[in-house]
């Protein structure tokens, strides 16, 4: 009977699994730049991977450095953002791109607390770049990676909606000595909670680790945190991505009139433009709302 936990085994098993069932996805290539997984890991934050793909090509095509993006105006940014969602990425990744430029002589800074400190980028973006771009040791915590550790080392159904103190001491525990195994341990993590070790339909028959995972062997309990729902429908999140899209498909500008009839409701058209106006995603010329 193996031992039951995240063992120094199973994380060597999940990283074999890694190696046989890891997705090519284009940013996990050598020739990839850490300029280019910045921008992936930008990309990724709440949006599917498959989805990102394309828009990442594209966005690489047209600056394929930080200083090719610096020099743009940063509502070119937000317009080659597309419907990915969460428009204000592009103008954190902007600004990053600046900081970058302007700060680090256009080379995206391979130490944490370097990242940290660039405009738009938390916790996880800075592990992940240290760990995917430079091959470092850090503590890369996203949603994927939590769920794992919860269900294999500690029991729970899944992670809680935030990261927690003593999850995160659990988590760096975790993180194996040597630089090469801790990324090749972050990657893997991530990449079996996303396929296998899912938030809803977890596939334990087929899971490198399910014969030591702790949930599993107490019987699946149904202990996840209470976590409440992301409504959508008729939300100003809703009516903003509304309102940008109408001005997204009108190069030159659209009347305001025209992106506030784009909402049903009169006062929260007004009041989601406004404050797409405040966070610098839209900008008003008159009578004209442009990017």
């Amino acid at each position: 009977m193996p031992e039951i936990g995240l063992t120094p085994q199973a994380v060597e098993a999940v990283c074999d699994w890694f190696g046989v069932h890891g997705r090519d996805l284009p940013w996990r290539r050598p020739e990839t730049s850490p300029w280019g997984v910045l921008v992936s890991e930008v990309m990724s934050q709440q949006t599917p991977v498959t989805r990102v793909v394309g828009p990442w090509h594209e966005w690489m095509n047209r600056w394929p450095t930080p200083d090719d993006l610096a020099e743009e105006e940063s509502g070119v940014a937000v317009a080659t953002w597309g419907r990915l969602g969460y428009p204000r990425r592009a103008l954190r990744l902007h600004a990053c791109a600046v900081a970058i430029a302007t700060e680090h002589d256009g080379i995206v800074p391979s130490s944490y607390d370097e990242l940290i400190a660039l405009p738009g980028i938390g916790d996880y973006t800075a592990a992940a770049v240290v760990s995917f771009a430079f091959g470092g040791r850090a503590t890369v915590l996203d949603t994927n990676v939590r769920r794992v550790i919860a269900r294999a080392e500690s029991g729970i159904a899944n992670c809680p909606a935030s990261v927690t103190k003593a999850e995160r001491v659990v988590a760096d525990a975790l993180v194996p000595g040597e630089e090469a195994e801790a990324a090749k341990w972050a990657v893997a993590a991530m990449e079996l909670g996303a396929l296998v070790c899912t938030a809803r339909s977890p596939q334990c028959e087929i899971c490198p680790i399910s014969a030591r995972c702790r949930w599993v062997a107490d019987g699946k309990p149904d202990n996840a945190p209470a976590r409440r729902g992301q409504p959508w429908k008729g939300t100003d999140r809703q009516c903003r991505g509304v309102i940008m899209d109408v001005v997204r498909n009108s190069p030159h500008g659209v009347e305001v009139q025209l992106a506030l009839s784009a909402w049903p409701e009169p006062d929260q058209a007004s009041r989601c433009l406004e404050s797409l106006l405040h966070d610098g995603l839209v900008h008003r010329r008159g009578e004209l709302v442009t990017l």
